[in-house]
C-alpha cells in the first residue's frame, strides 16, 4: 500500500481533515468557529478557495481566498527576502614590505572602497628572497594597517606567519 505524497505548503479545500474550523471570509472578517463542511460551502460560494492558514491553533485558522494568488504572493515575498540578503566577500590585497608610501595610499583606498561594500579583505604580506630575514617588517606594516583601519574595521584574524607570507584579515564594524 502506497501512502499519498506529502504535499507542502498549506493545506486547501478536502485536504483539510478537521471536524471544526475558525473561519475568516475574503473580506479578512472573523466568522467564528464552525464545522469544516459549513467553510467549504461558504468558499465555494465565493468562487474562492478554502485555505488553512494557522494548522497548530485549536481550533485550526482556515480563510477563504484565492490560492494561486496566495502562492504567487509567498513566492514573491521570499524572492524580495532573498534580494535583500548581502553576500559578504573576501577580497584579498597584496602588499610587500618594503612598498612605498604612495602605492599603500592606493591600497588603503582600494581597502576603504570593499569595507564600505560591506566586505572582508583579506591583507597578504608576501616575502621574497632575502625579506624573509626581517619580519618584524612585515609585521610594523600589518600594525600600520590595522592602525589605519581601526576606525571602519575590525581585525578578525591577527597577523600571522603562513610559510612565506604574513596574513591578517579584516571585517567591516
Amino acid at each position: 500500500m502506497q501512502t499519498p505524497p506529502v504535499k507542502d505548503g498549506p493545506r486547501i479545500n478536502e485536504d483539510i481533515r478537521v471536524p471544526r474550523v475558525l473561519l475568516i471570509d475574503q473580506n479578512g472578517e472573523k466568522q467564528g468557529e464552525m464545522p469544516i463542511s459549513a467553510a467549504l460551502e461558504a468558499a465555494e460560494e465565493a468562487g474562492l478557495d478554502l485555505v488553512e492558514i494557522v494548522p497548530n491553533a485549536n481550533p485550526p485558522v482556515c480563510k477563504i481566498l484565492d490560492y494561486g494568488k496566495f502562492k504567487f504572493q509567498e513566492q514573491k515575498k521570499k524572492n524580495e527576502a532573498r534580494k535583500r540578503q548581502k553576500i559578504v566577500e573576501l577580497k584579498e590585497i597584496k602588499l610587500r614590505p618594503n612598498i612605498d608610501i604612495h602605492d599603500y595610499d592606493v591600497k588603503a583606498k582600494s581597502m576603504t572602497r570593499f569595507f564600505e561594500e560591506g566586505d572582508k579583505v583579506k591583507v597578504t604580506l608576501r616575502f621574497r628572497g632575502r625579506e624573509m630575514a626581517h619580519p618584524e617588517l612585515g609585521m610594523k606594516l600589518l600594525l600600520k594597517v590595522k592602525a589605519d583601519f581601526d576606525e571602519i574595521a575590525k581585525v578578525e584574524y591577527e597577523p600571522r606567519m603562513e610559510g612565506r607570507q604574513m596574513i591578517m584579515i579584516l571585517a567591516p564594524r
